[in-house]
């Protein structure tokens, strides 16, 4: 997945995390599963740009 893809799920997923949060509580499961892909994609992207420099 290209860069460009991967700012736009993350901010999907941020927006997604925050909702959820603002309506179950952090620490609801399905708020922490959220949470954890978000960090996986975090991940990605800081990975990809690491090899590119």
């Amino acid at each position: 997945m290209g860069s460009e893809a991967l700012r736009i799920q993350i901010e999907e997923l941020r927006k997604e995390l925050i909702e959820l949060a603002e309506r179950m509580g952090l620490t609801a499961v399905e708020v922490v599963e959220k949470s954890q892909k978000l960090d996986n994609v975090l991940n990605e992207y800081d990975r990809q740009h690491q090899r590119n420099k």
